[in-house]
């Protein structure tokens, strides 16, 4: 059966500060699409919107693609942040009214929010994979990260 694979990144020097993010889908299979590419960044942003960002511009693609119709999805992201609050944390969230579990604002709720509809949506597999370690697509994604850190400072 085919699969549509994305590997996602976000990133941004300074915390907050100029910020970047990149992903790649690879389709595979017989339905194999090739390799999209896609980045951008933002002039002042913080890490964790960027890694969010990455992930729900690939799954706003993925969804809108026909190409992709009905195939299973799986998202490798070297971020705990969103692979834990998608696949964990954002059930509690919701269920508490988008606060904390210390009664505080859930951070970054705007793309928390875009990104559960699209997981609603697509049901993809999260995985979480070691960052700079090597994994090639994730090293594509922190390279196209950088680059669009460079061009927003």
């Amino acid at each position: 059966m085919s699969e549509v694979i994305i590997y996602s990144d976000g990133g941004c020097s300074g915390n907050p500060g100029p910020g970047g993010w990149g992903f790649v889908i690879v389709g595979s299979g017989e339905d194999r699409a090739g390799e999209i590419v896609r980045s951008g960044g933002e002039r002042m942003t913080t890490n964790n919107r960027m890694e969010l960002t990455a992930v729900i511009e690939a799954l706003t693609l993925v969804s809108s693609d026909s190409r992709f119709a009905h195939m299973p999805v799986s998202v490798y992201t070297d971020s705990q942040y969103v692979q834990k609050g998608i696949s964990q944390w954002i059930a509690g969230w919701k269920r508490n009214g988008w606060k904390t579990a210390a009664k505080e604002p859930v951070k970054n709720q705007d793309l928390w929010v875009r990104l559960d509809g699209l997981a609603s949506s697509l049901g993809p597999k999260w995985v979480w994979v070691k960052g700079h370690a090597g994994v090639h697509y994730n090293e594509v994604c922190d390279r196209l990260t950088q680059e669009e850190i460079a061009k927003h400072r």
